[in-house]
C-alpha cells in the first residue's frame, strides 16, 4: 500500500451498490407488482456505475481505506468480476421474476450479496471479514429458499446450518489471532509465533472454505445448486467464490506467511482433494445442474493451488486473479445455457444442435472452456496456475492439477454428446440464451486479451 485514506469516496463502487440496493428496496415498497421490474433496472444501473467508478479508481495509486480495507488490484479485479457477474445474473433473473411478489427483494438481495462478496475480497481487517462474510452469506440463505418450495427451503436450510457453523468457527479463529496479536489489522498479524496461531489459520479457514466451496465444507454445494432455483444457483456458485478466494490471497500473502504454522500443505492437501472429489463426484450424474454443482467444487481445487505458493512466486496473484474472473464468466455462461434450455436432466439437451445450433455452440465452449480448452480464458488461468505451482515449489500438485483436467473432460463430454444428436427441445429462453452468447464471448476476449490484461496488471 502507498499510504492510509479516510476518503468515503475511495469506496465508491461500494457505496453505488449499496445505494442501489437501498434504493431498489425503498422503490419496491411503493411500486405495484407489475412494474417491480423498474427495482432491476435501479439495480442494473448501480451496478453499471460501480463498473465505471472502479475502472477509475484502477488507475490511482493503491491506499488502505480507513486502515481496514485495501484498495488495490485484487479489490479492482474482485469489483469488476463481481459487478460483471452481478449483471448477468440480474438479466437471467428478470425474466425468472416477472411479476413474482417479491421481485423487488429478488434484485435487493442479489445487490447485498454481491456487495458482502466485494468488502470480502478488499477487507484488510479481520472484523471487515467477519462482517463481510455475513452480508455475502445471509441474503444467499435467503435466495436460496426464495421460491419457497420443498426443495428450496431444504436447500435454504443446509446453507444456513453449514455456513452458521462455519462461521461460528471462523469467529472463533479471530478471537484466537486477535488473542494472540493484540489486533486485527493483517499488517500487524503476520509476526505472531505461536502453536496456537495454526488452530487460528485452520478456524479462518473453515468459513472461507464454506464461501469457496472447498473440502470438507462442500456439501452444501450439490443440494443447494438443485434445491434453489437456477438463476439463484447460478448466483450462489459464482459470485461467492470470487470474494472468498480474494481472501483467502490475501490472507495468505499478509497473514499465514509470517507464521510458522506449516499452512501450505495443509491447503495443497485441501486442494487436491478438492479437485478430485469434485470430478469422481461430477463423472455419474445425470442432473445438469448437480454435474456444475461437483464442476464447480473441482474448480475450487484448481483456485486454491495459487493460495498455496502465495508469497513463494509472483505469479500467485495473477494466477488467481486471471483464473477467478475467467471462471465467473464461463461458469455463468454454462449455467445460462440451462435456464434457456429448461432441462435439468442430460437427456433434455437431446438434439438441441437442430433446434438451437448456437446455444449448444455456447454450451460446447462454455464446457470445454470450463476443461481448460484454447482459446478461452479459463485455459490461460490454468496455464497461469500451473506455472504458479511450479515455480512456488509444489511441482507435484501441478501434476495433479493436469490429472484431473484431464479427467474432467469425461464428464463434459456427456453433456455434449446427446446435445449432438436427436430432435431437440421445442423453445428456448431468448434472453437467457443472449447472456449465454454474451458470456462465451466474454471467455474469448478475455483469452486473447490475456496478454495486455496480464502486462498491465503487472
Amino acid at each position: 500500500m502507498t499510504g492510509m485514506n479516510e476518503n468515503p469516496l475511495d469506496l465508491l463502487p461500494e457505496l453505488l451498490i449499496l445505494l442501489g440496493a437501498v434504493a431498489g428496496l425503498l422503490a419496491g415498497l411503493f411500486l405495484p407488482r407489475r412494474r417491480q421490474r423498474l427495482v432491476g433496472w435501479i439495480c442494473g444501473t448501480a451496478l453499471v456505475a460501480a463498473l465505471a467508478a472502479t475502472a477509475v479508481a484502477a488507475f490511482r495509486p493503491d491506499l488502505m481505506a480507513f486502515e481496514a480495507y485495501a484498495v488495490d488490484l485484487p479489490t479492482h479485479v474482485a469489483r469488476a468480476t463481481v459487478i460483471v457477474a452481478t449483471l448477468l445474473v440480474l438479466v437471467l433473473a428478470a425474466g425468472w421474476a416477472r411479476d413474482h411478489h417479491r421481485e423487488a427483494e429478488l434484485y435487493v438481495l442479489v445487490l447485498l450479496a454481491a456487495l458482502g462478496t466485494v468488502i470480502l475480497a478488499g477487507a484488510g481487517d479481520l472484523l471487515v471479514l467477519v462482517a463481510a462474510y455475513l452480508l455475502a452469506s445471509i441474503p444467499a440463505y435467503a435466495l436460496a429458499g426464495f421460491a419457497k418450495d420443498a426443495a428450496g427451503t431444504e436447500a435454504a436450510l443446509k446453507y444456513y446450518l453449514m455456513g452458521a457453523f462455519l462461521g461460528v468457527l471462523m469467529l472463533a479463529g479471530v478471537t484466537l489471532l486477535y488473542g494472540l496479536a493484540g489486533t486485527t489489522a493483517y499488517q500487524d498479524l503476520g509476526p505472531v509465533r505461536s502453536g496456537a496461531a495454526g488452530l487460528a489459520v485452520v478456524l479462518l479457514l473453515a468459513g472461507l472454505l464454506f464461501k469457496a466451496g472447498g473440502v470438507p465444507a462442500h456439501f452444501w454445494v450439490p443440494d443447494v445448486t438443485e434445491g434453489a432455483s437456477r438463476v439463484v444457483a447460478a448466483f450462489v456458485t459464482t459470485v461467492p467464490k470470487i470474494g472468498a478466494f480474494v481472501a483467502l490471497l490475501r490472507l495468505a500473502t499478509e497473514v499465514f506467511a509470517g507464521l510458522d504454522t506449516g499452512w501450505r500443505p495443509l491447503i495443497a492437501i485441501v486442494a487436491t482433494a478438492t479437485m478430485t472429489l469434485g470430478n469422481l463426484a461430477a463423472f455419474h450424474q445425470d442432473n445438469v445442474r448437480r454435474l456444475l454443482a461437483y464442476s464447480t467444487i473441482s474448480q475450487a481445487g484448481y483456485l486454491l493451488v495459487p493460495i498455496v505458493v502465495a508469497g513463494r512466486t509472483e505469479l500467485a496473484e495473477p494466477a488467481l486473479l486471471f483464473y477467478v474472473a475467467a471462471y465467473a464468466i464461463t461458469n455463468l455462461g454454462a449455467f445460462a445455457v440451462v435456464l434457456a434450455v429448461g432441462e435439468d436432466l442430460l437427456a433434455g439437451y437431446a438434439g438441441l444442435a437442430r433446434s438451437a445450433p448456437g446455444l449448444v455452440l455456447a454450451l460446447i465452449v462454455c464446457l470445454l472452456g470450463l476443461v481448460g480448452t484454447p482459446p478461452t480464458a479459463v485455459f490461460v488461468g490454468k496455464v497461469l496456475v500451473l506455472a504458479a505451482a511450479w515455480d512456488g515449489g509444489y511441482a507435484w500438485l501441478a501434476v495433479v492439477a493436469v490429472v484431473n483436467t484431464v479427467a474432467s473432460v469425461f464428464y463434459y463430454l456427456r453433456w455434449i454428446r446427446p446435445a449432438l444428436q436427436g430432435a431437440g427441445p421445442a423453445t428456448v429462453s431468448r434472453a437467457a440464451a443472449r447472456v449465454a452468447y454474451l458470456a462465451v464471448a466474454l471467455s474469448l476476449l478475455l483469452g486473447a486479451g490475456s496478454g495486455a490484461l496480464l502486462y498491465y496488471g503487472a
